[in-house]
């Protein structure tokens, strides 16, 4: 019988558990201090691909640059109101 070679593919598992799991004290990617919810939105696929080019020429993800725009457009101290 023959020994395994190893494989080191994309889906291989780091050697060092510490490295495996991450920290619950880090933050997962793009999220905002607290806890986030998932918002979903029916838009054209032609404002889906402005909205993306607007985000790649400004250097930003889609999801960072539309958390900008709401946060801007709804401010948590004005109370909801307009």
């Amino acid at each position: 019988m023959t020994a395994r070679t190893a494989k080191h593919g994309f889906a291989s598992r780091p050697g060092d558990p510490d490295r495996w799991i991450k920290s619950a004290a880090e933050p997962p990617r793009g999220a905002a201090a607290g806890t986030t919810a998932r918002l979903t939105i029916d838009i054209t696929p032609e404002l889906r691909g402005r909205i993306k080019v607007a985000a790649f020429q400004r250097g930003t993800t889609v999801a960072d640059m539309l958390r900008a725009l709401l946060a801007r457009e709804f401010p948590a101290n004005d109370g909801g109101a307009k």
